[in-house]
């Protein structure tokens, strides 16, 4: 018990990989003065180019069903960004991330390290077309928002590939309504890259690996009401396809930000792999499942205390399923999730680019009949810890 008393005490989180978001690790509209720009204030209103570099380390002490696993510090996240303009209408963003697996993938010949490379063009005062490596313009507050403010992400919006190459044109009919159209890759390398046992036999590659989003984002009661739908199709093999249903609904007015995110996606093919891993050594032959069905709802209510200090409270439930029955795999339920989350935060400098933090999280697991049958097992895990990013303006 002093062990495991000690261990929280002194280590720090681990914050979820992510789908991070299209918004930059500090907004060129911020206060914040880069260490360039102290030097050479930049005269040219047209031309900008800004670096950020976001640093996080952490240290955590994880727990199966109350046992300490592992009590261990880490450098979670290192991220570089350049992002600027060079006319009026011509704006880039580039992003890498350092965590990140580096040889190029096959498909977009990109390494995933790189989660943007793209150009935007200003067309019109309503419309912009944006080209390159980009965020998947999904539905959802937890999705969407800038990943320094989540420390664990559902098990949803975590197997997401959120990063893909393509195109998309974004539509303002006000300054509170936007209508974004998106034609995207579904996946970066090849097959075998994204499912962990391949295409099922019998399946064959699509010529198409593209998905396709259309989201609608609104701004209501004085900007204090936000809502991010979003409907998606894809076509993961042939025949296969995915389509996702997105929502997310979100008050934020003065020290309160409060959401509720709805999560859907039909899958053909088991893209996130949460139920093709529950197969266990039981299993000769595992395969990737078809048919697989995910839905997640998530809740968080933040609130800002103090200038300098915020806590929250947040909690997920999930569910998996097949729709119809495949190979080993019997239509019903599988597997469903649940995680608990409380979190204090202090920001102990005025701009808010160094962020202290304590998390505690709670994430239970229930198989189904089902799933005991393939031989899989997935205990309650914990997890507390403290850490703190960093994100410093370069110029």
């Amino acid at each position: 018990m002093k062990r495991t008393f000690l261990s929280c005490c002194i280590l720090l989180c681990t914050l979820c990989s992510v789908c991070a978001q299209e918004q930059p690790l500090i907004s060129p509209d911020d206060s914040i003065r880069s260490l360039l720009g102290r030097i050479f204030p930049n005269t040219n209103p047209n031309l900008s180019a800004h670096m950020n570099l976001e640093f996080y380390t952490s240290g955590a002490a994880y727990f199966t069903d109350g046992n300490l696993d592992e009590a261990a510090f880490k450098l979670n996240r290192v991220r570089l960004e350049i992002l600027g303009s060079f006319t009026k209408d011509f704006s880039y963003h580039f992003r890498q991330s350092f965590n990140k697996y580096s040889n190029p993938h096959s498909l977009d010949n990109l390494s995933s390290s790189i989660e943007y490379a793209y150009m935007n063009w200003k067309m019109s005062d309503r419309f912009n077309l944006t080209v390159g490596k980009q965020f998947l313009s999904l539905g959802g507050y937890e999705y969407y928002v800038n990943a320094i403010k989540v420390r664990e992400f559902s098990e949803f919006n975590d197997n997401v590939p959120a990063y893909q190459a393509g195109v998309t044109g974004t539509f303002n009919f006000s300054p509170t309504q936007e209508l974004v159209l998106q034609v995207l890759n579904n996946r970066n390398g090849e097959d075998n890259d994204t499912y962990v046992y391949g295409l099922p036999a019998g399946v064959n590659k699509t010529k198409i690996p593209i998905i396709t989003t259309l989201n609608w984002n609104g701004l209501f009661v004085d900007k204090a009401l936000q809502l991010r739908y979003a409907a998606a199709w894809g076509q993961l093999a042939e025949g296969k396809n995915i389509y996702y249903l997105t929502a997310g609904n979100v008050y934020e007015k003065g020290p309160v930000i409060a959401y509720i995110d709805v999560m859907y996606s039909r899958e053909g093919l088991d893209s996130k792999g949460i139920i093709s891993d529950l197969q266990g050594p039981a299993v000769v032959t595992p395969a990737t499942a078809e048919n697989a069905e995910y839905f997640s709802t998530i809740a968080n209510f933040d609130y800002r205390i103090h200038p300098n200090w915020n806590v929250y409270v947040k909690g997920a439930y999930e569910t998996a399923s097949v729709y119809k029955a495949n190979g080993i795999f019997e239509k019903g339920l599988y597997r469903t999730t649940w995680n608990a989350q409380a979190c204090v935060e202090y920001f102990p400098m005025r701009n808010r680019e160094l962020l202290i933090f304590a998390h505690m999280l709670y994430k239970g697991h229930h198989l189904t009949d089902r799933a005991k049958a393939l031989g899989a097992v997935s205990p309650d895990t914990q997890r507390f810890s403290i850490g703190l990013v960093y994100t410093i303006p370069v110029f």
